[in-house]
């Protein structure tokens, strides 16, 4: 059994013990007075001696009159009282009383009548000093006016976390009754939302009677059980004037609009730093593929689950493409990314393969009229629409495909194909937000897209251009075997001018040529056609290489400004020897058996068409079996590395002089045109054949 006045029990439940007292009668200071049938006082309350100011020993046995009440109201209290004894009728009232001290007090009395087990009858008066009894009433009516109109949802939890008491605002912020709520815990009364964070905070509550203020909590309840609501809870502990715990007092506002712009600047927000994202990662090469890649992956996963990046196959071939209503699409997919969705990337079309799409297609209606389409809401009958197959359409239905959007990527006015996404993961449709981030990002991207297809256009035209000005020479020409190699620039530059040549002349002589003109494109592949036949021409008159370079150089300052270094050699194979000269090139490399392969040390010479410097020629022996390797400087430059480094390193590939030639232009291309250089590689090495 626990101690006198410690609490036994909790909540409504009835009582089996001492429970611990209310403090308001404390808070009221109720005096309690017995007289008896004369009007003497025969007991008399601690708070009596408070209200009246005479102690018990000054009260006892002395007229309640001449104590308690003024001069002025004495007749009237002894008829009451008279008529109280008489009747038996309880009577209540205020008026004044004087004090012992001789001021006045206005009290209210409640008088009745008692019998004890004798018959005797004694008078019972409860008095109370009225400023207290109403400075209580007037806090409980503006407590209970303050409730009932709060436009704040308020509640009062007993210890056990059940509702006791509820007001209107927090009934209508639930959409259940108050008396719904009475002895009913809040997962009981609201069982989608998170009860778990609230109770946990309330328990936190009852035991350190420290507050929790402005906790955020999300759910939906039954006054909008479609839509997710968000309200700030605020809880503190109620406790008596004694300290006794009551409960848990809750507070609720509200606050779903402000979480919702929330939400909403928070989404914009990343919209922006989606399309910042995308602005620094798509376009950073003229590449096509590339760039349709990087496209691809922006959008996943942060606009879709799978993002494909589709072409229409004319503009890809450089053609303009309009769609009748009733034409079919023949679309070439560039790329595709798909966040953790395999059977949906399987439905996908294959980078690079062209596939063809019905007129009723979305992806076609999308190009035809180029205009976003959008399906919040796929369903099984819009599946085929978007699929490229039956087959493809089922494996869409098993990934979980919910929403589809399609745009159009349009530059320069004309359609070039569209970016196609689609949600599986996501449980979000797409929606008005998510075709304009879409229609920017696209906007952004088919700029990028169109510029990386017009330069592939023009760089294939180069390359084509370029091969078709480089010879074909024969394995075996004189006395020299000889095998070459072009390599263009990496995919994201432009066709160089770099030039090889080998030009049989009479005497069973060889002249080998290596050049390289300065810039890249179209231009610069035509210049070298230019001077590759120039030079084929002044071959055939057996000038002495000096002066062949001279009228080369002539020739090339007539070239709209152009600038080209060139390696000229003359094999004779009666004499074992070279003729070399050297405008601005760099050094050819020979490699002779039983000794390390060298760099010739060569008068440089100047450019061709910088004009007014001669040149020189320079006699080399070549003997049978040495070798001669001629290259441009995109096989040994780069932008990492000195080039004393790197042409040590082409020195070392070299001593290898059993190796076969085709071997060795493969490796030193292989090992040394690293995938970054941006400029363009021509090889050319020669065997001096032994004679039979």
């Amino acid at each position: 059994m626990s101690a006198a006045g410690s609490p036994r029990v909790e909540g409504d439940g009835p009582a089996r013990g001492p429970v611990r007292p209310s403090g308001l009668l404390d808070v009221l200071g109720v005096a309690s007075v017995v007289l008896d049938a004369e009007g003497r006082v025969v007991l008399w309350s601690p708070q009596a001696e408070e209200l009246f100011g005479y102690s018990a020993q000054e009260a006892l046995g002395q007229y309640a009159a001449r104590i308690m009440v003024h001069e002025e109201h004495l007749n009237l209290v002894i008829e009451l009282f008279a008529d109280v004894m008489r009747t038996g009728r309880s009577w209540a009232g205020a008026f004044p009383i004087r004090r012992k001290d001789g001021s006045t007090r206005l009290v209210e009395f409640r008088n009745m009548r008692l019998l004890d087990d004798r018959g005797d009858v004694y008078a019972l008066g409860l008095a109370v000093d009225q400023s207290t009894v109403r400075r209580l009433e007037r806090d409980v009516a503006l407590s209970t006016r303050i409730v009932a109109q709060s436009p704040i949802g308020l509640a009062v939890l007993d210890t056990k976390l059940r509702y006791v008491s509820v007001n209107p605002a927090l009934e209508q912020i639930n959409g259940v009754p108050a008396d719904d709520h009475l002895g009913r815990t809040v997962r009981e009364v609201l069982p989608l939302v998170d009860a778990d964070t609230i109770e946990s905070a309330a328990r936190q509550v009852l035991d350190t009677g420290k507050p929790v203020v402005d906790q955020s909590t999300i759910g939906r309840t039954p006054a909008d059980p479609d839509e997710d609501h968000a309200w700030s809870v605020s809880l503190y502990r109620l406790e008596n004037a004694l300290g006794t715990v009551l409960g848990v007092a809750v507070s609720v506002v509200d606050i779903t609009e402000q979480y919702r712009a929330g939400i909403e600047a928070e989404a914009a927000r990343r919209r922006l730093a989606l399309i910042a994202d995308a602005t620094t990662r798509i376009g950073t090469t003229l590449d096509l593929d590339r760039t349709a890649r990087e496209l691809a992956d922006v959008a996943v996963p942060e606009l879709a689950d799978v993002a494909a990046v589709d072409l229409l196959d004319a503009v890809v071939r450089g053609r303009r493409s309009t769609l009748g209503p009733a034409e079919s699409a023949a679309i070439r997919a560039l790329a595709v990314q798909g966040d953790d969705a395999p059977e949906a990337l399987r439905a996908a079309d294959p980078p690079g393969q062209v596939a063809r799409y019905g007129p009723d297609r979305l992806v076609t209606q999308c190009v035809r009229t180029a205009r976003p389409v959008m399906v919040p809401q796929v369903k099984d009958e819009d599946l085929p629409r978007i699929a490229r197959s039956p087959e493809a359409a089922e494996l869409l239905a098993r990934a979980g495909v919910h929403s589809y959007l399609a745009v159009p990527l349009i530059a320069r006015g004309e359609v070039l194909g569209a970016l196609d996404l689609k949600r599986t993961r996501n449980p979000l449709p797409f929606d008005e937000d998510d075709l304009l981030l879409a229609r920017e990002l696209a906007s952004r991207a088919a700029v990028q897209i169109d510029n990386a297809r017009w330069y592939q256009n023009a760089r294939d035209a180069a390359l084509t251009l370029q091969r078709s000005l480089l010879p074909s020479h024969p394995p075996v020409t004189g006395g020299l075997e000889v095998a070459s190699r072009y390599q263009p620039a990496g995919a994201t530059s432009e066709v160089g001018g770099d030039w090889f040549d080998v030009i049989q002349l009479d005497d069973g002589k060889t002249a080998l040529v290596v050049g390289d003109v300065m810039g890249s494109g179209i231009t610069a592949a035509a210049t070298m056609g230019r001077l590759r036949t120039a030079t084929n021409t002044l071959a055939s008159l057996d000038l002495d290489p000096a002066v062949l370079l001279e009228h080369l150089d002539r020739i090339t300052g007539g070239l709209d400004q152009a600038i080209a270094t060139c390696l000229y050699v003359v094999h004779d194979p009666r004499e074992g020897r070279c003729l070399i000269a050297n405008a601005g090139h760099l050094p050819p490399v020979r490699v002779r058996a039983g000794q390390e392969p060298e760099l010739l040390e060569l008068p440089t010479g100047v450019p061709l068409g910088v004009g007014g410097v001669g040149f020189s020629t320079t006699a080399v022996e070549l003997g049978p079996g040495d070798r001669l390797v001629l290259y441009t400087d995109g096989l040994v430059e780069t932008r990492h590395h000195p080039l004393d480094e790197r042409l040590d390193r082409l020195l070392s590939l070299l001593d290898c002089p059993g190796r076969p030639l085709e071997e060795v232009c493969d490796l030193l291309l292989r090992t040394l045109h690293e995938p970054d250089n941006f400029d363009d590689v021509a090889l050319l090495i020669a065997h001096a054949r032994r004679e039979d």
